[in-house]
């Protein structure tokens, strides 16, 4: 019986000897320089059409440093309009606004699938309100640059191998009174391939 058991005790170390020296050879060293592997593209996109339309466009691109952290910055684009009808349902007034711009954005990752963001951003923004019966005059309001930061916390859940569903809910600490986000926490889902 001692035999047996000792040859058992033999054979698991050798496998398990086997398994951590398999385990070391399957992790690739670390490349230095430039790894266009840890590029990443991705952000978010929405539209909504009827008495108001709305319009988001905001690609990125960024490159994970390492598992801890990830950069990279982006173009936004947001469009909407809204218009008012009287009681018969005949317009009566249109506005419109839009905001360009550009942000840069640093994300950390405490554990795999959870991020903490951090986004600073600078829009042009643009807006006018029109009436269609020219009882008020239109009002055209000045274009203007908008600063915004955005703190945000989320989830990067994985869709297979190269791609991740990020979850975020966010907030524009600057509070300008023209920002594009409001005063309020808010929700953005987008995708990193």
């Amino acid at each position: 019986m001692r035999k047996v058991m000792f040859i058992a005790m033999l054979l698991s170390i050798g496998f398990f000897q086997n398994a951590v020296a398999q385990q070391f050879e399957e992790e690739e060293p670390p490349k230095e320089g430039f790894d266009k592997s840890k590029l990443f593209f991705g952000g978010n996109f929405g539209v909504s059409f009827g008495s108001g339309t709305y319009v988001n466009i905001s690609p990125q691109v960024g490159y994970r440093f390492s598992r801890l952290f990830a950069a990279g910055t982006g173009v936004n684009f947001n469009y909407s309009s809204y218009k008012y009808y009287d009681y018969y349902g005949v317009e009566i007034g249109k506005e419109e606004y839009g905001y360009a711009g550009l942000s840069v954005f640093g994300r950390v990752y405490p554990i795999s699938f959870l991020l903490l963001q951090a986004q600073p951003e600078l829009n042009y923004s643009w807006g006018s309100i029109k009436y269609s019966d020219n009882s008020i005059p239109s009002h055209k309001q000045e274009g203007r640059f908008v600063p915004s930061f955005l703190l945000g916390a989320g989830a990067a859940i994985p869709t297979g191998p190269n791609g991740a569903l990020l979850l975020m809910l966010q907030y524009d600490v600057i509070q300008d009174a023209r920002s594009p986000y409001g005063s309020k926490t808010f929700f953005t889902m987008g995708y990193n391939f």
